[in-house]
């Protein structure tokens, strides 16, 4: 009845459905993909994964997911080397992180969950496994699978203090598809708790850790920093300091930080990167209403460095990443507003020093490693707090170089679930060659 009530309401909101999306992708230039997203992947791309079989599909809803589902595509492409690996995506920029990684044989988008195109897809690619990232609940696409006998894992899941309240009042709802599953790797044992008292079967959960930090750890030397910022015009000698996956509302602190810097240090430049790439316009023209030289990277091939003081905007997707390394400091953005914050662990990784506010519970465990390894002033409570940080960092080298090593620290300390991970998949595997 409430599969029935379910489908029900997804053919109610189709009219919807179509416009909406439509709307979405067009506005922020972006294509609709429709025929994917209702179930027909086009025969050449199957063709890269040889028309299917022996496929692994991992589904990373957006680049937050994607790029935690990183270390585990290169374990399974370690473990399991005659798999193909497919990913799938619902959003644009997930897609074009899970490209630019090439972690995958082949990136398509998520299909809408309605059982047509569910089926339709999984008869496509007839995978060996489904690998679903973080707290992904599909009820059809999850019982299709099901039906065709084809394993689905739940991989890096968290419940969070937040949610956890509304999933269980739902619970007579998500407990016949939790049951469906056929592991859960939670992140931690809370987390674990937290899915079974929903309605997982407790045989099935397994604390797998946080893939997140199975990020490698690597430190980019001096002349790499020295490529990075040539390529994005970045002036030399200049302090880096990187304010990254901002929200609005955020913009206009940093802004606020990076003039205090530029009192005291001159010779400082700011990386400003919007966490919605299509805000950039806006952003654009907050900063020349402050007054500040920038260049938007889109427009930066061929352009001459850019000055001492200015300000380079990051208006694409995909290459933050490489930016952290070229980067003196790093803010972490969706904290100085209340979003849940974005991951520190990925600028960490580089070695970098990193600061965050005070709206971390999307990450409360993470961050709290990073309070207690580097000092609360990693945590600065408002703009005051960040811009005095901001200023003492700066002027202090080695003091940056200390933070950048504790926070690395904190993944080395904590990696593993990648291959925790890994063994519940070969497990499942084994399992579903057994029935035959």
């Amino acid at each position: 009845m409430i599969n029935l009530i379910y489908n029900l309401l997804l053919w109610l909101i189709l009219p919807l459905l179509v416009p909406y999306h439509a709307y979405r992708s067009l506005s922020r230039g972006r294509r609709t993909a429709f025929l994917e997203r209702f179930g027909r992947i086009p025969a050449e791309e199957l063709d890269l994964i040889g028309g299917g079989g022996g496929t692994i599909l991992v589904h990373a809803v957006s680049v937050g997911e994607t790029n935690a589902a990183l270390p585990l595509l290169k374990g399974i492409r370690t473990r399991f080397p005659g798999k193909k690996i497919v990913i799938s995506n619902v959003t644009e920029t997930g897609r074009s992180v899970a490209q630019k990684s090439k972690a995958a044989d082949l990136c398509i988008y998520f299909p809408f969950d309605y059982p047509f195109a569910v089926r339709s897809v999984l008869e496509s690619l007839r995978p060996d496994m489904v690998v679903i990232m973080e707290t992904e609940i599909w009820p059809n696409f999850i019982g299709v699978a099901r039906e065709m006998g084809i394993p689905v894992l739940l991989a890096n899941g968290r419940i969070s203090d937040r949610s956890f309240g509304r999933y269980l009042r739902l619970s007579w709802f998500f407990r016949p598809v939790l049951e469906r599953l056929s592991a859960l790797c939670m992140q931690t044992p809370v987390d674990a708790e937290r899915i079974a008292a929903i309605g997982a079967p407790s045989a099935a959960v397994h604390v797998g850790g946080n893939l997140k930090y199975d990020i490698p750890v690597v430190k980019a030397p001096p002349e790499q920093v020295a490529g990075i910022k040539s390529t994005y015009r970045i002036p030399a000698d200049c302090f880096v300091f990187a304010a990254a996956s901002t929200h609005e509302g955020e913009e206009a602190q940093v802004l606020s930080a990076y003039r205090e810097l530029l009192a005291h240090d001159p010779q400082s430049f700011l990386i400003l990167a919007p966490r919605h790439p299509e805000r950039a316009p806006g952003v654009a023209e907050l900063i020349k209403k402050e007054g500040f030289p920038f260049q938007s990277r889109s427009t930066l091939d061929g352009s001459p460095p850019l000055p001492a003081g200015g300000i380079m905007l990051l208006d694409t997707v995909g290459e933050l990443a490489g930016l952290y390394r070229a980067s003196d400091l790093v803010f972490v953005g969706g904290t100085l507003v209340a979003t849940g914050g974005h991951n520190p662990l990925e600028p960490a990784a580089c070695q970098v020093p990193v600061l965050f506010g005070p709206h971390m519970e999307n990450f409360r465990e993470i961050a709290a490693l990073f309070v207690t390894h580097c000092g609360a002033e990693v945590q600065p409570a408002d703009l005051a707090a960040l811009t005095s940080e901001l200023l003492r960092l700066a002027a202090d080298p080695a003091l940056r170089a200390e933070l950048g090593r504790r926070g690395a620290g904190i993944l080395l300390e904590s990696a593993g679930a990648t291959s925790r991970h890994l063994d519940v998949m070969d497990s499942l595997l084994e399992g579903r060659a057994n029935r035959g």
